[in-house]
């Protein structure tokens, strides 16, 4: 792998959760330590603690012996996922209605310009980040980090659900609900803001087949630039 400048832990932390999320590190893959060390520019307790902190947000597993590996969600720990993001997203919508102003509003709309435009283009690393993005930018508008950090968690580990599990290509339709939620909560109409954040929410679950096997990938192939 091609040497980087020298990171911290943060920016090493930043980009394998970067290529989680955007699909290049598949769930299972082995994050060897000289590997990372290598391509980082770093020495392995850099990346060592790189990979506890990345355990910590669930999205790696370390396992005694064997090393570090991409987390491989199981179908209930998928189902848990989405039923907190529901319990967390849905009052959030509610919240979002009351207080949504125009500039709030116009940066949603254009978010969702950007996912349109990167789902055109087939650019699936960054329709997959703007897609999970326009959940946590409702928060950030919101002015609440905590709610946007949690957020910002759970989405990660639902670009590896989704990896794993996903059974078909739904980013426009995605990208078509959020358009739908924006409408109703620039209409100021909550009930059917929360309603549509709920279908929305649920409809991704649904097309989740969880007897799909998770795929492969090469630690080099994915951090490549």
């Amino acid at each position: 792998m091609p040497r980087m400048e020298t990171s911290s832990t943060a920016q090493i932390v930043e980009s394998l959760t970067r290529a989680i999320v955007e699909h290049r590190l598949r769930p299972g893959t082995k994050l060897a330590e000289q590997k990372l060390a290598d391509h980082f520019g770093v020495s392995r307790t850099l990346v060592r603690q790189a990979l506890f902190q990345l355990s910590q947000n669930r999205l790696i597993k370390l396992e005694p012996a064997r090393g570090a590996f991409v987390a491989t969600p199981s179908a209930d720990e998928a189902r848990q996922v989405f039923h907190v993001r529901r319990m967390l997203e849905l009052e959030m919508t509610r919240t979002f209605a009351r207080q949504a102003t125009v500039p709030m509003l116009r940066a949603l709309r254009e978010h969702i310009a950007q996912e349109r435009a990167a789902v055109d283009q087939q650019d699936v690393p960054g329709r997959t980040e703007l897609l999970g993005d326009f959940h946590v930018r409702i928060a950030e508008l919101l002015g609440n980090q905590v709610l946007a950090d949690l957020l910002r968690d759970l989405i990660s580990r639902c670009a590896l659900i989704t990896l794993m599990y996903q059974s078909s290509e739904a980013a426009a339709d995605s990208s078509d609900e959020h358009t739908t939620i924006v409408k109703a909560l620039a209409a100021r109409d909550e009930a059917l803001a929360v309603r549509l954040m709920e279908q929305h929410l649920l409809h991704v679950e649904a097309g989740l087949a969880f007897d799909r096997k998770a795929p492969a990938n090469d630690l080099s192939l994915a951090l490549a630039p």
